[in-house]
Parts: C-alpha cells; sequence; structure tokens
C-alpha cells in the first residue's frame, strides 16, 4: 500500500476515549483517511491497557480491529533482529518495543505515515537515515 498509514497507541486511544485532550484531532485525522489502518499487537496491548478504565474503550478498540478498519499486520518473530537493532540503536531515548515494531512496519511499507501523538518518532529513522513521515498534531 502506497499510502498506508501506522497506527501508534496514543490516537488510539484518543479516538475512543473522548475525554481525551486529543480526541477531536484523532477524529479529524481519521476522517481523512481512506486505506485500513495498520498495526501491531504491541500497540493493541499498550492502547489496551490504557483503555482498561474506559469502559467501553477497549471493546471499541478490538471491534475495530476485527472489523478491519484496523489490520494487524506485523510479525514480530519475522522481524525480532530487526527491532533489537532499532531498541539498541535508539536505548537512549529509549525506544519502547511498540515503536520500534512501528519504524519496522514503515521500513516494509514504502511511503508509510505513522500516525501518532509521540515526539519520539521525529527522532528515529527508518533504514537508518530516512526520516519518517508523520501524522502528528502541529506543535
Amino acid at each position: 500500500m502506497a499510502n498506508s498509514v501506522v497506527l501508534d497507541a496514543g490516537p488510539l486511544v484518543a479516538l475512543l476515549d473522548r475525554r481525551d485532550p486529543w480526541h477531536e484531532w484523532a477524529r479529524s485525522e481519521l476522517a481523512q483517511l481512506t486505506d485500513p489502518l495498520l498495526t501491531c499487537e504491541t500497540v493493541l496491548s499498550e492502547a489496551g491497557f490504557l483503555l482498561s478504565n474506559s469502559d467501553p474503550g477497549y471493546r471499541r478498540m478490538m471491534a475495530l480491529a476485527s472489523e478491519g478498519m484496523v489490520r494487524i499486520d506485523f510479525s514480530l518473530n519475522q522481524h525480532m533482529e530487526a527491532v533489537a537493532a532499532l531498541m539498541a540503536k535508539y536505548h537512549d531515548v529509549p525506544m519502547s518495543l511498540a515503536d520500534a515494531c512501528l519504524v519496522r512496519m514503515s521500513e516494509q511499507h514504502e511511503g508509510a505515515r505513522i500516525f501518532t501523538l509521540d515526539s519520539d518518532f521525529k527522532l528515529y529513522r527508518r533504514h537508518g537515515r530516512q526520516t519518517i513521515p508523520l501524522i502528528t498534531p502541529a506543535p
């Protein structure tokens, strides 16, 4: 997918929790997207934890995945070496497992943008030197 969007936990939580300060921004950005959002299990785990007090936030999150609006498109087992290398490279940030998986996903989908609230993605590079196109709130 040339216009793939890789989804981080922050916008997913904001989308599903109306009390989140970024809720309207996430809804507005999502309304402009046409392709399914790609993500990984580590992001769903993180978002599920953050939504655990927002009933039925975690259930709506799982419904988005089961309905295909959010698509799990990553196998950590297949990319373990690359993910470990990213985490080692950015250990001083530090880089979470979820962030490393998303950077790796952006490498696998040419032209992919990462939909995130996390400013650390401005520091991360894909393929060693390339900045990662982001969908993120303006500073």
